[in-house]
């Protein structure tokens, strides 16, 4: 499989057999396929989205939202039981032009890409177990 690096955006070759053995990035060394969601921003976002192989559930959230906060521990856990689709979240107000271009209207809302395209779209806090069942569903 061909892994995207969550930090530096370098493209890598990963044995599907490996993918488990947490490997890094030949580049910067930056874990490729960690346990847990990954910061993105405007500029990797469309990259990591358009290079990486294995689904994308990407958390479009805010500082000052509450029940974006009050969601973040439940993504948190999703990630460990979705262990082929890769998470990401995308801080709104920082990171506008990614809002903008998805069309984010409210958040928390959750966007699933496969193969660069978006698949599923979800607004509102979700508990780990829905949001996993969800995500399942729409793949």
């Amino acid at each position: 499989m061909i892994a995207v690096c969550p930090s530096c955006g370098t493209l890598n070759r990963v044995p599907d057999e490996r993918a488990g053995d947490q490997p890094v990035c030949a580049r910067c060394k930056t874990e490729l396929l960690p346990t847990h969601p990954v910061a993105l921003s405007d500029a990797n976002l469309p990259a990591y989205l358009a290079n990486s192989e294995q689904p994308v559930l990407v958390d479009f959230w805010a500082e000052w939202c509450g029940p974006c906060k009050a969601m973040a521990p439940h993504f948190e856990a999703a990630a460990t039981a979705l262990p082929g689709v890769r998470l990401a979240k995308v801080e709104t107000d920082a990171n506008p032009q990614a809002s903008v271009f998805h069309r984010i209207r409210s958040i928390p809302t959750l966007v699933l890409f496969q193969g660069g395209r978006e698949v599923a779209r979800r607004s509102g806090a979700l508990p780990a177990a829905e949001l996993a069942a969800w995500v399942r569903a729409s793949l």
